[in-house]
């Protein structure tokens, strides 16, 4: 859990911010079917999540100068290459709240080394100074 806690850090272009996310559901598709179970709650294993998953997710934002933001959305992975292990991508999209303003955003990711290490584009129409934000995704857990 406390790994969880730690933010990644991600760049608008203009500023610099931190990103956490916090997975209250997440079934996998992918995994053997002996699992015992196939779905998780805020605490996920990288396999369950790369091996081919949706989940749902809430992203907490801080852009140095913006301030925070939030988002809440729905995210899919997919293996490429070794089950998810090697190579994954996933596609999503969400609903960003900002000072009392709301709207959509699609994503897209791609990570290796077992899920480690991630890149995401995420596109925000209509969020003034942060509508293309690149953020690098580092789970432990």
């Amino acid at each position: 859990m406390v790994a969880q806690a730690l933010p990644s850090p991600e760049h608008t272009g203009r500023s610099f911010g931190l990103r956490w996310q916090l997975t209250p559901f997440l079934h996998s598709w992918g995994i053997h079917r002996s699992a015992p179970r196939r779905w998780r709650a805020f605490v996920v294993e990288p396999p369950m999540r790369h091996s081919g998953s949706f989940e749902l997710y809430v992203s907490p934002e801080w852009l140095r100068d913006r301030g925070w933001l939030g988002r809440a959305g729905v995210r899919s992975y997919f293996p490429i290459v070794d089950r998810g292990e090697a190579l994954s991508i996933s596609i999503g999209t969400s609903a960003w709240f900002d000072r009392g303003r709301v709207g959509p955003s699609l994503e897209l990711g791609a990570y290796t080394l077992f899920g480690v290490l991630g890149l995401q584009l995420t596109h925000s129409p209509g969020l003034a100074r942060a509508e293309w934000t690149g953020t690098l995704q580092v789970r432990v857990l």
